[in-house]
């Protein structure tokens, strides 16, 4: 029945994607013709070099030239098929761009539609009056702590100009050197014989015995 009337089935369009990927493989196909003919035309100059002139070198300049014309059509084929690949870069770049933008443009109108609907529900009066209470609240809570800091028993006409003059002169007469060490604590000089008063050698006035010891003057015996 298909083959009678025909199908329905419609085929989808090709994509930016499927173009580019087709026309890339056409410019693959075209680059190994490219190779090939370069390959031929390196063989066809090889044998030019080690021919003589004659018909028979002419007969291979003139295959040399056809296939040297063969590759020039295909590198402008293949160039052409690489600026259309190119261009359809392109337009599937900016297509990807614009979609973007739609998709941002669409986020910032729910956005805005978010916070007038948020904003509906915002009372600016009601923010300036809890402002307001807060700020009194803030200054009687100041008050609080300044009557708990209250000192007591002090004179209210105190002059502080008065105050500092009288701390400058008690600075004056503060003794700041360091006080003097008690008599308890301090180390009792001891005066040290000196070496000839201790030594019995330099004694010159002073008979020594035989153990090196001081002879005391002997007392005369009574009859």
């Amino acid at each position: 029945m298909n083959r009678l009337f025909g199908s329905t089935k419609k085929t989808p369009k090709p994509t930016l994607n499927d173009a580019i990927g087709s026309t890339d493989v056409r410019v693959d196909a075209v680059e190994v013709k490219i190779r090939k003919l370069d390959a031929e035309l390196t063989r066809y100059r090889d044998q030019l070099k080690k021919m003589r002139e004659g018909p028979a070198k002419k007969t291979v300049q003139q295959k040399a030239i056809r296939v040297l014309k063969q590759k020039k059509l295909y590198e402008a084929q293949r160039d052409n098929l690489q600026q259309q690949s190119f261009n359809m870069e392109q337009a599937q770049m900016t297509t990807e761009n614009l979609r973007n933008v739609m998709a941002t443009v669409d986020a910032m109108q729910t956005a805005n539609k978010e916070m007038k609907k948020q904003y509906k529900n915002v009372n600016l009066d009601k923010i300036d009056q809890l402002q307001d209470e807060m700020e009194d609240l803030m200054e009687q809570a100041n008050e609080v702590q300044e009557t708990l800091g209250r000192s007591y028993n002090l004179p209210d006409d105190i002059d502080e100009d008065d105050l500092e003059a009288e701390l400058d002169a008690l600075g004056d007469e503060l003794d700041f050197e360091e006080e003097e060490i008690p008599s308890y604590l301090q180390e009792d000089s001891v005066d040290l014989p000196k070496a000839a008063e201790t030594d019995p050698k330099l004694q010159q006035d002073v008979k020594l015995d035989e153990y090196g010891l001081p002879v005391s003057a002997e007392a005369p015996m009574k009859a």
